[in-house]
């Protein structure tokens, strides 16, 4: 997994300071950064933690590239439907010797490992089969119908790779970018940082996480799991670790702000 913050919105945190101010004074547009000093910035923006106003927050957008991930974790970030997603097609990208996401506990038991590791390689052999007996139907069909022999080409592997993809597993990677404003992406990490969500996911929220505080210190300090801030909202189905996963987070900011 490597994840990249590729953009965000300029100072950040002065925009979001500058939303806030405006809620609270008679400051025109024209004035509403004037005095707004680092310090200012900061105070403005722990106030709005500290009472809960979260729609200031949403100005500030952040962008990341996101590659070596499973198609498993793409079906689950896109359920944050408050984002904005641009993702590697397999429909137009043909998987040529795919790369592939090989789960912690699998890896850890040398058997079930191989195991795994054939099941890749005969996903890719019976892809790169159904790929060509399917390009050669539709390049005949393609030249039956006059088209010149390189674009019957490109077009009958196009049209071959769109069905073929089938048999393509979850674990296949992708690559994608992802933009959501900070509000989006406090509700991101309380979700996806918790000891319950998935491990993929929870580590790529981990990394986002990391660089969304060296970004933008102040406006992320609380963001994370339920449980650094406040109680567990899991009930009985808590994982019980609540001293270590604020110590985790606890440490995750001092290593990045």
């Amino acid at each position: 997994m490597h994840v990249t913050l590729l953009a965000h919105t300029p100072f950040p945190e002065h925009t979001v300071a500058s939303a806030a101010r405006l809620c609270y004074s008679a400051s025109t547009i024209d004035s509403i950064r004037e005095g707004l000093t680092d310090e200012k910035t900061a105070s403005f923006v722990d106030m709005l933690a500290e009472i809960g106003h979260e729609s200031p927050i949403e100005h500030a957008s952040f962008t990341f590239g996101i590659e070596g991930v499973s198609r498993s974790l793409l079906a689950q970030i896109t359920r944050h439907r408050i984002a904005s997603f641009s993702v590697q097609s397999q429909r137009y990208v043909a998987e040529k010797q795919f790369e592939y996401v090989l789960p912690p506990e699998i890896a850890a038991i040398p058997e079930a490992e191989a195991i795994y590791r054939r099941a890749m390689d005969e996903d890719q052999r019976h892809y790169e089969e159904l790929t060509a007996l399917l390009k050669e139907k539709h390049l005949q069909e393609n030249l039956a119908n006059g088209m010149e022999q390189k674009a019957a080409e490109r077009a009958a592997e196009k049209k071959a790779i769109e069905d073929a993809r089938f048999v393509l597993p979850n674990a296949c990677t992708t690559k994608m970018i992802v933009t959501m404003n900070a509000r989006s992406l406090a509700n991101f990490f309380r979700h996806r940082c918790c000891n319950r969500a998935q491990w993929e996911i929870r580590e790529l929220a981990d990394q986002m996480l990391a660089l969304c505080l060296q970004a933008a210190p102040h406006l992320f300090k609380k963001a994370g799991p339920p449980c650094v801030v406040g109680a567990c909202p899991e009930g009985k189905m808590s994982c019980g670790q609540l001293q270590q996963m604020r110590e985790k987070y606890r440490a995750l900011r001092e290593e990045n702000t």
